[in-house]
């Protein structure tokens, strides 16, 4: 059975508007983990790659890190994130 030229485009048009849709999904998704990082978790996380990569380049394995000590409401935070993930 052949598909008329306007059933083809209406066919394509919709799969364009499913792509746009999914994209948007995937997008808000990402947006909402970023934000769920305090800023004292995203600068830990950043001073762990900044002291990896000064070990890296001077051929050491050993990693000067300083332990950042995590406030309450960050352990909460945590907490609750892997609880919603878990669903």
């Amino acid at each position: 059975m052949a598909l008329r030229t306007s059933t083809l485009w209406k066919l394509l048009g919709l799969a364009g508007v499913v792509g746009v849709a999914a994209t948007g999904a995937i997008t808000l998704r990402n947006e909402r983990r970023r934000r769920d990082y305090s800023p004292e978790e995203i600068r830990s996380v950043l001073h762990e790659r900044y002291a990896r990569a000064v070990a890296a380049r001077d051929g050491t394995e050993e990693v000067p890190l300083t332990e950042v000590p995590m406030s309450a409401k960050t352990r909460i935070r945590r907490l609750l994130r892997r609880v919603r993930s878990r669903r």
